[in-house]
């Protein structure tokens, strides 16, 4: 009976180290933990690098379109100029990371974050930035038009020249953000945050603005006849001039032209 016993318990605990292992081996594998050998691959069409490390390299001028880098670190990756459509970052770490003047026409960065990234010049036509995170980036010159940029962060970012036409920019935090010379016909503001963006001189064409917190927004000799959604109560916040035109209906406040209050906070928008 105690040798029975003894070898019962011998069986139970090879059986609960056995287990113990290969839980340990399926949750590795899901990860991409025990074997690294997708990482160590060259860059390349359709190169998957999902949970990597991939930080810091030089991969200028090169082709990765359709590349699978979901969740990779990519931090000071320098991808200028690469080919990239159609590539996949979503939830990436993409903190100084270089995409100036790369196509990554329809690449999805859904929850990305990228503080200080620079999109300069970049071929970003109908990009998901889906709840990312992109502060203190700059997109100026940008091709954007039909992006999605849905309830993304993007405080302090550059849009300077960039083509936003058609973009959905609902629900999104842009305080003080710059919109010099950008094309924004069509795009959707509503609910967004806009404090202290500058949209000094735009012509805002068929912008929905409706539910927009337009706090201290910068408005003087801006275009607003064609906008939708605006109502009376933003233009409280706001601050626009006698330059300022705007919808049918709707008068100047009192309070214009107003201090827009900016102080050195334009001074340390994009990737310094």
């Amino acid at each position: 009976m105690i040798r029975l016993s003894a070898r019962r318990t011998f069986m139970i605990a090879l059986v609960a180290l056995a287990s113990i292992f290969l839980g340990f081996f399926i949750f590795n594998v899901s990860r991409g933990g025990l074997s690294n050998d997708k990482c160590q691959r060259g860059p390349g069409r359709n190169i998957d690098w999902s949970n990597c490390s991939k930080s810091q390299l030089l991969l200028a001028d090169d082709d990765l379109t359709g590349a699978v880098l979901t969740k990779a670190v990519l931090s000071g990756t320098d991808f200028s100029r690469s080919r990239m459509a159609g590539s996949k970052l979503d939830e990436a770490e993409l903190s100084r990371t270089r995409f100036s003047g790369a196509d990554l026409a329809g690449s999805s960065f859904a929850k990305a974050v990228g503080w200080r990234s620079d999109f300069n010049n970049a071929n970003l036509e109908k990009a998901l930035f889906t709840g990312a995170d992109m502060s203190r980036s700059t997109f100026a010159g940008a091709k954007m038009a039909g992006a999605s940029l849905n309830k993304a962060e993007l405080n302090r970012s550059d849009f300077a020249g960039a083509d936003l036409t058609g973009a959905d920019m609902s629900k999104a935090e842009l305080a003080r953000t710059l919109f010099k010379g950008a094309k924004l016909s069509g795009v959707d503001f509503s609910y967004t945050n806009l404090s202290r963006a500058d949209f000094t001189g735009m012509t805002l064409d068929g912008v929905k603005i409706k539910g927009a917190y337009l706090f201290l927004t910068r408005l003087a000799d801006a275009d607003l006849t064609r906008v939708t959604g605006l109502s009376a109560e933003q233009l409280e916040l706001a601050c626009g001039t006698s330059g300022t035109r705007l919808p049918p209906g709707i008068e100047p406040p009192a309070s214009w032209p107003c201090d827009s209050g900016e102080d050195e906070g334009q001074a340390s928008i994009g990737p310094k």
